[in-house]
């Protein structure tokens, strides 16, 4: 029997903060949190989660593995995000559909188009 996709572990400095910026990015609910790590799923019994865990490690290169997010609104989403403190960022990009954000721990993601 395969293996089944529990959680995304993202490292970070503050994972009450940051989990609570993509719980309200993404419409998600905390399902677990202590002062070392914190998760969220979209409900408490679906998987997969994003669990954010402390981590002393700086963030210095762009990331090998992001989350890219579909909403119905590209332009009306960009604007929502960057409000809550996300950050346009360029990681090479040239003329592409989607736009390339950083959440405020400077983890990069991508807002497609619909």
């Amino acid at each position: 029997m395969p293996s089944r996709w529990e959680q995304v572990v993202v490292d970070c400095a503050d994972p009450a903060r940051l989990a609570r910026w993509w719980a309200e990015a993404l419409d998600y609910v905390i399902v677990h949190e202590t002062p070392d790590e914190v998760e969220i799923r979209r409900t408490p019994d679906e998987l997969p989660g994003l669990l954010f865990g402390t981590s002393p490690d700086v963030k210095r290169n762009k990331n090998r593995l992001h989350l890219d997010l579909r909403p119905a609104d590209q332009e009306a989403e960009v604007e929502r995000l960057v409000g809550m403190g996300a950050r346009p960022v360029d990681v090479g990009q040239v003329e592409v559909p989607w736009v390339v954000l950083a959440d405020p721990e400077g983890n990069e993601f991508c807002v497609l188009s619909a």
